[in-house]
């Protein structure tokens, strides 16, 4: 048997079900900021450090390192003190967090 013969198109795939149980990094940035050291140093407890994202821009999903959508951060129904992202849009490969 040929390697064409193996994956038909009607399978291209054929041996994806082993990459499914891959672990991978999955973050939501909400933003960040730039700080000298001895600002970090006086931080304590209730400190609050601005962001450089404003209410209502979405946020960045970035996986193993690379931005590959973005999304609205939103409370998750029926459990209030949860949250959640609702993807907006899948960023192409030229992205980089």
């Amino acid at each position: 048997m040929s390697f064409d013969e193996a994956v038909s198109p009607a399978d291209p795939a054929p041996h994806l079900g082993a990459l499914m149980d891959i672990p991978l990094s999955v973050q939501v940035v909400l933003g960040g900021t730039t700080m000298p050291v001895a600002n970090l140093m006086k931080l304590g407890r209730g400190a609050v450090i601005p962001l450089d994202h404003r209410v209502g821009q979405p946020v960045d999903i970035v996986v193993n390192g690379r931005v590959i959508a973005r999304g609205d951060m939103t409370v998750i129904e029926g459990e209030s003190e949860r949250l959640g992202v609702s993807l907006t849009e899948i960023v192409g490969q030229a992205a980089k967090l």
